[in-house]
C-alpha cells in the first residue's frame, strides 16, 4: 500500500495528543499544548531512523551506538515518552529526575531540553522536551534532504569499519527511514531523500566496503508474490511427504528443498511446514490444514534470485 504522508502524520499526531492528554484534569488545555509542540518537534512518530541526532549527538553515538532513547546515557530519566520529528517529549513523575535530565541534555552541543510549565500525560507530571537543535525542516514537514543525507551517508559509512557483511536496503530500510515509513519514504524523510539514500547505500555495498551483500528480506517483492512464493513450496512439501518422515528432501525447479512436516497437534487437522533451501538462499513456513485444503505462512526471506523460480 502506498505511503500516504498527510495520512500517517494525522494519525500519529492523534494518537500523541491522546497519550499526552488522556489522564490530565484538564486535557483540553494539554491539547493546545501538545498542538504548539507538534509546531516546534514536527510530526509524532514511532521510531527514529539511526542516523538522527538524537541518536547520534549523545556521547556513546557514531557508527557503534544505542538504538533506542533507554539505552542512551544522557537520556537517563525519561518516563511515558512520545517522539516526534525533531525530538521528543517525556513526563517522568519526579521533578528531581526531569532536573537532571535537562542539565545532562543541555551539556551536549547540538541538543536543547526544557521543562514545561504545565502538565502532560498525567498532572503529576513534570514534561521535558529534547530537541534535536540541528534539524530543520522542509516545508512537507520532513527534514531537510542535504541535512539527512549527509547525517545517513556519515553514520553508514562509518559503519564498515568492522562490518562483516553488507546489508540491502530491503534488509534495513527501518533503521535508514524510521518509523512509520513506505517502501522509500517516511514522516522523517519525503522520496526525494529516500530515492538518494537508496542509491548512496547500493553504491556503497556495489563497492565492496562493507563485505558480501546479504539478502533477507523479499519486500522488494509484491505482497501476491510472497504469498504466492510461499504456497507454492509448501503444497510442494505436502505433495512429496512420505506420511511418515519429519524430515526430508525433494527436487523443484533446479533446487534441492530441504522440508520439515509434522502433525501439529497430533489429531490430523494441522500440520506445520517448513521449507528451506541452502543455508540461507530461501526459507518459508506455515501451516497446511487437509481438510480445508488451505495454506497460512508468515513472510518468506531470502534471496530474490532464487525465490522468483518459485513464482
Amino acid at each position: 500500500m502506498e505511503f500516504r504522508s498527510p495520512t500517517v502524520a494525522a494519525q500519529q499526531n492523534a494518537d500523541a495528543i491522546a497519550y499526552l492528554t488522556d489522564r490530565l484534569s484538564d486535557p483540553q488545555a494539554g491539547r493546545r499544548q501538545v498542538e504548539q509542540l507538534i509546531e516546534v518537534l514536527g510530526n509524532a512518530v514511532v521510531m527514529y531512523p539511526d542516523w538522527h541526532p538524537i541518536l547520534t549527538v549523545p556521547p556513546g553515538g557514531g557508527a557503534s551506538r544505542a538504538s533506542s532513547l533507554v539505552e542512551i546515557k544522557t537520556y537517563a530519566g525519561i518516563d511515558h515518552t512520545r517522539e516526534f520529528v525533531r525530538g521528543f517529549v517525556t513526563c517522568p513523575y519526579s521533578d528531581t529526575r526531569a532536573d537532571r535530565l535537562v542539565a545532562a541534555v543541555n551539556k551536549v552541543d547540538g541538543l536543547c531540553a526544557y521543562r514545561l510549565d504545565a502538565p502532560l500525560y498525567d498532572d503529576s507530571a513534570f514534561p521535558v522536551v529534547v530537541v534535536a537543535q540541528g534539524v530543520e525542516l522542509e516545508a512537507d514537514g520532513t527534514i531537510r534532504s542535504r541535512d539527512a543525507l549527509a547525517w545517513f551517508a556519515q553514520q553508514t559509512a562509518g559503519a564498515a569499519f568492522g562490518a562483516q557483511v553488507a546489508e540491502t536496503w530491503w534488509n534495513i530500510r527501518t533503521n535508514l527511514l524510521g518509523r512509520p515509513h513506505g517502501s522509500r519514504s517516511s514522516l522523517f524523510v519525503n522520496q526525494h531523500t529516500g530515492a538518494h539514500m537508496r542509491k548512496i547505500l547500493e553504491a556503497m555495498n556495489d563497492s565492496g566496503m562493507f563485505g558480501p551483500i546479504l539478502e533477507v528480506s523479499l519486500d522488494m517483492l509484491s505482497q501476491k508474490k510472497r504469498n504466492t512464493i510461499c504456497e507454492t513450496l509448501i503444497r510442494a512439501a505436502v505433495n512429496n511427504w512420505d506420511k511418515e518422515s519429519e524430515s526430508y528432501a525433494f527436487e523443484m525447479r533446479g533446487e534441492t528443498c530441504t522440508a520439515s512436516l509434522r502433525d501439529t497437534w497430533k489429531d490430523n487437522m494441522e500440520f506445520s511446514v517448513r521449507v528451506r533451501i541452502g543455508e540461507s538462499d530461501l526459507s518459508v513456513s506455515g501451516f497446511y490444514y487437509p481438510k480445508t485444503d488451505k495454506i497460512t505462512h508468515v513472510e518468506p526471506w531470502g534471496r530474490r534470485e532464487v525465490a522468483e523460480k518459485f513464482l
